[in-house]
């Protein structure tokens, strides 16, 4: 273990009646959750009428996120030992990123082949809306390559973060960092102690917004069934079925076969994360539980500078879930509409998908926006074939996000492993008493 893993410093414990209702927050959230599935499903009206609530939860938690990266990644960064040492630690982590997503995008494209969900649909194109989804189209139209790289660039220094684009704060964030390691350190000391006390408030902050979950998780489910209701799984209940289980075996064979190499066991992971894992599930964004799963990582044992580098990171470079969703999708709507992709048309889906789910962030809807981007590469696929899933795309998002997450968890500790910032005792002692605090 690096010294650095020894002197993380964490974020202090919540205390009093914050730690009383922190403890119960994860049974309130079940609670609420099934609360709100039936309020959409029985008063489906009053269900669509929560989306403000639910809206208003994860702009709260947003609101959050770029100042959080930014002095986690300035920390990371600083607290690694040089600029050397972060850059080599964030080389590896895109390695891994790009390998992992490959299997990812892989693994979707052979279940579409596989099971051929779309096979029996037998659409006809001529009786599609394209208007349905103009508006997804015309985003997509606007990610090429040259606007992805643009779009990393903010206009001013501030706009980084009145934005929240998340590439936008990395890039700022990294070259905040990589001046500071720069500086004398006399003079590096007060800005990073200044760091870290802006970092501690902002996880307070945190932890007060978080004990409107339950109240967040309710309205959005809520709204989720009210608005779309149960009913509208039945036509597209295969693919939706078939979605989860490739991402359940995405985590289960490609993750679980990673971590066991690695030394640790997938599901005892998983059950250390799983007030995370709730919270996603319900706000349907990966995001909302981005720092509660930073200060849990540190807990488990992994160094900040692992941390901080690597988990926002991850959370613009590694979408497995919204991969698998891409290269699955594609294919059943070119089967369902009956065109045989070649496969140098395949082969053109999986590298433009790679490309465009890069700085797709974890908000409900981003999935749908690179797949009209993906689609758009192979002109015998309409896109507005498009229509034939947009009913479903936000039972499908929680999948989507949740791979997301689990993908930059296990992400977050395999680097922690490879670089020997990591605990191992304090890491295998909290897996085994699983996770103490909720949320």
């Amino acid at each position: 273990m690096s010294a650095d893993a020894k002197q993380t410093t964490l974020p202090p414990e919540p205390t009093g009646w914050l730690r009383r209702a922190a403890s119960k927050l994860y049974n309130w959230v079940v609670l609420m959750i099934l609360v709100g599935a039936a309020v959409g499903h029985f008063w489906p009206a009053a269900g669509v009428a929560m989306q403000p609530v639910a809206e208003g939860f994860i702009n709260l938690i947003k609101m959050l996120i770029p100042p959080v990266i930014l002095c986690t990644v300035v920390l990371g960064i600083s607290g690694a030992g040089g600029v050397r040492k972060a850059g080599r630690v964030g080389a590896k982590a895109l390695i891994y990123f790009e390998v992992v997503s490959t299997f990812a995008l892989v693994l979707g494209l052979g279940m579409a082949h596989l099971l051929g969900p779309g096979r029996s649909f037998h659409a006809n194109p001529s009786q599609l809306d394209p208007q349905l989804v103009a508006g997804y189209v015309e985003k997509a139209q606007q990610m090429t390559v040259s606007d992805h790289v643009l779009k990393m660039i903010p206009r001013t220094l501030l706009s980084a973060f009145t934005e929240g684009d998340i590439l936008q704060v990395l890039l700022v964030a990294v070259l905040v960092g990589v001046a500071l390691t720069l500086l004398k350190p006399e003079q590096a000391r007060p800005l990073i102690e200044s760091l870290e006390r802006v970092n501690h408030l902002l996880f307070g902050v945190m932890r007060l917004v978080l004990l409107l979950a339950p109240l967040g998780a309710g309205a959005a489910i809520a709204f989720t069934i009210g608005k779309f209701g149960l009913k509208s799984l039945v036509p597209l209940g295969g693919l939706i079925a078939l979605f989860y289980l490739t991402c359940t075996l995405f985590v289960v064979l490609v993750l679980g076969t990673i971590a066991r190499i690695a030394g640790f066991n997938i599901f005892l992971l998983l059950r250390y994360i799983r007030s995370e894992l709730l919270l996603v599930l319900a706000t349907s964004s990966s995001e909302s539980a981005l720092i509660p799963l930073m200060e849990k990582l540190e807990r488990l044992g992994l160094s900040r500078s692992v941390v901080g580098l690597v988990v926002p990171t991850g959370y613009s470079f590694n979408l497995d879930g919204t991969n698998i969703y891409m290269t699955l999708a594609s294919l059943f709507i070119a089967q369902a509409l009956g065109i045989e992709l070649t496969l140098s048309q395949q082969l053109h889906i999986l590298v433009v998908a790679m490309i465009t789910s890069k700085g797709a962030s974890g908000v409900t809807g981003s999935g749908f926006v690179t797949l009209a981007a993906t689609l758009s590469v192979v002109p015998d696929v309409p896109v507005a074939g498009m229509a034939l899933i947009l009913g479903i795309d936000k039972f499908m998002s929680e999948a989507r996000a949740i791979t997301n997450h689990i993908g930059n968890c296990t992400a977050a500790v395999i680097m922690a492993i490879w670089e020997g910032e990591i605990d191992w005792a304090k890491f295998r002692a909290e897996l085994a008493i699983g996770s103490r605090t909720t949320l």
